[in-house]
Parts: structure tokens; sequence; C-alpha cells
């Protein structure tokens, strides 16, 4: 989707950081933010996650491989910053509290709010892998990549995630 290919742009991020970074971050920002708006739903966090997020890619640049997608090592970073932000029971309330993220590819409301509450519902592993490879085109690689999980388990979360939501929204 908004992937760049290895050992691109991402790889003269190190030689020309001023000029290619920016354009890093405007292609992967939309996708990231709302990855996490899914995870977090609280878009305000999600957002503050996401510029976090692109400051410690920003940082550790030197440590990234250039032959590889740059995807996976940021979204990964995104997913570790907002682990670490879910410290507390109550931000954790207040999240799930937050009014529900409009989602314009579903027409209807009634679906929109049945597929929040099924998200939600799922452990929260398995809702950013789902998230992840249904929403935002990564490969079961990448993914487990993102999350630091082995490719199984992904792979066990996306199926097993997927028959969850069938089951929750009444298909068959």
């Amino acid at each position: 989707m908004n992937s760049t290919p290895p050992g691109t742009l991402a790889g003269r991020v190190r030689v020309d950081a001023a000029g290619d970074f920016p354009r890093l971050v405007a292609l992967h920002q939309q996708a990231l933010r709302a990855f996490l708006r899914r995870l977090c739903r609280d878009h305000a966090q999600a957002d503050d996650i996401a510029q976090e997020a692109f400051v410690i890619a920003w940082h550790r640049i030197d440590t990234f491989d250039p032959l590889r997608d740059f995807r996976p090592f940021l979204f990964g970073i995104a997913w570790r910053k907002l682990r670490e932000s879910r410290r507390t029971i109550f931000r954790r309330l207040r999240r799930e509290a937050a009014a529900l993220e409009n989602e314009a590819t579903l027409p209807d409301l009634n679906l929109r709010l049945d597929l929040a509450a099924a998200l939600a519902v799922l452990p929260e592993q398995q809702r950013a892998a789902l998230l992840l490879c249904l929403v935002h085109d990564f490969s079961h690689a990448e993914a487990a990549e993102a999350l630091a999980l082995p490719l199984g388990t992904v792979k066990s979360f996306v199926s097993r995630g997927r028959e969850r939501l069938k089951a929750a929204l009444g298909e068959a």
C-alpha cells in the first residue's frame, strides 16, 4: 500500500536526512495514525504516539537496515510506544470510553458500531495483527516484525480474529 521498496527512500535518509525523512513521514503517517487510532480509539493519544514513533525512527535511522522495508520498522516502534503508554487502568478505561472512530468505508452506522464492539473484545495483540494485515495490507511477516511476534503467532491471531469477528457480526 504505502510501502517503500527496500533499499530506496529509507536508505537515502542517511545521506539526505533533511530532504528524505519528511517524505517518509508523508508516506506513512496516515496509515500509522489509523492503525494506532483503531488500537486505542483515542485520536489525540494515537497522534501523540505516531509523532513519538517518527521522532524515535529519526533518532534510530542509523540502526535501520536500508535493505528492509521501512514500514515494519516504523510500525514496530509505534506498537512498542503504545504498549508503554498503557501503564495505568485509568488510562485504559478512558480509552475504552472514548468515541468510536468514524469508518468511512462502512456505510451503516450500526455495522460500524458492531465492528468496533467486536474488535474491542479481541485481545490487544490479536486486534493489532488483524488491523495490520487486513486494514493496512501488511504481510504476515511484516506484521510479525512490527509486533515482535513469531510469524506463526501472527497467522493464528489473524485467522482466529477473523473468525471471531465473523461470529460477532453474525456471518457464516
